[in-house]
């Protein structure tokens, strides 16, 4: 394993990294002295970093992933580079696979020498859903232009400024009965800085890690059942939990304007789980931390009376 050392100095080039993944990783990144360009559609949104730099140590940079002249001057003089750039809806093939194979091929031509490519856990080709589907065609894509980068799938991420135990927080916090879509799917949710430290290991040292696919995830399975009801239990809301049957969801997923389109219920019902079939975390020298371990502190805010509520046993 290299050491934390290895990426002082060099240039990482960040395409997607104004989102949550991409600033936590972003902070990774710089603890360990690497000098960041953050490279994004809207750029103005990572601008909270700033403070996190040292003098000249982060830049950022507009990005149209579309465009293969947009991303070769992003990634001018680049060392290594994160393609981050994700979404559930819009053109999937444009984002998932052509712009992360012009971003490969773009890494690729300034010469970088290690590419980190985000794709998920389910990712696949013969999947009905577009998200999936393109995730896969992008990983093709990424290693066809740059043989020697790594594929990240990472599971469900999970941090205390997500949108994933926040969103179900908030709904928790506002209704006495709250449904459970696919309450038995499995998920493994994942620390956002245990994902971010296994991305910078992984462009550290390439000659260990390049040309490889990692299924990275947190170390116990949990189903959106156990989800719920644990951050129930960490908020002190005593809530009543309806499991809404698979046939009722996808009806609700087919719905215009829902919060859920039918892809991600898809995905959903299929869970987010690792394979065992390729390498994890292990590999890249990271020990995942479990969600238990931040509930309770993270929820506070989510009590009836906040820190002055109800005290919950750790």
């Amino acid at each position: 394993m290299a050491t934390r050392g290895a990426l002082d100095g060099k240039l990482v080039v960040l395409i997607g990294g104004s989102g949550f993944f991409g600033t936590h990783l972003a902070q990774e990144l710089l603890d360990r002295g690497a000098r960041l360009r953050v490279a994004s559609r809207n750029p103005e949104k990572a601008f909270k970093l700033k403070p996190l730099g040292n003098l000249g140590q982060i830049q950022f940079a507009r990005c149209n992933v579309l465009k293969e002249d947009s991303l070769r001057a992003v990634m001018a003089d680049a060392d290594a580079a994160v393609y981050l750039t994700g979404a559930f809806t819009g053109d999937l093939d444009a984002l998932h696979a052509r712009g992360a194979g012009l971003a490969a091929e773009a890494a690729k031509a300034a010469g970088a020498g290690s590419f980190v490519h985000i794709s998920a856990l389910g990712a696949d080709a013969e999947s009905e859903a577009d998200y999936a589907r393109t995730k896969a065609e992008g990983e093709q894509a990424v290693l066809a232009a740059f043989p020697r980068a790594s594929v990240m799938r990472p599971a469900v991420l999970f941090g205390e400024d997500d949108n994933f135990l926040n969103m179900f927080a908030g709904l928790i916090s506002m209704f006495p009965v709250m449904p459970i879509f696919g309450a038995e799917a499995q998920m493994q949710p994942l620390w956002v800085d245990d994902a971010a430290q296994a991305v910078a290991n992984a462009l550290a040292d390439p000659a260990a890690h390049g040309g490889k696919t990692f299924e990275i995830a947190g170390p116990e399975p949990l189903t959106m059942g156990q989800i719920n009801r644990m951050i129930a239990e960490a908020s002190a809301r005593k809530r009543l939990f309806w499991e809404v049957p698979d046939a009722l969801s996808a009806v609700f997923a087919a719905l215009p304007g829902t919060p859920m389109n039918s892809d991600q219920w898809q995905l959903l019902k299929k869970g987010s789980v690792p394979s065992g079939k390729l390498p994890g975390l292990k590999a890249l020298g990271v020990t995942p931390k479990p969600v238990e371990l931040f509930l309770d502190r993270w929820m506070v805010r989510y009590r009836k009376h906040g820190r002055f509520g109800t005290q919950v046993s750790a």
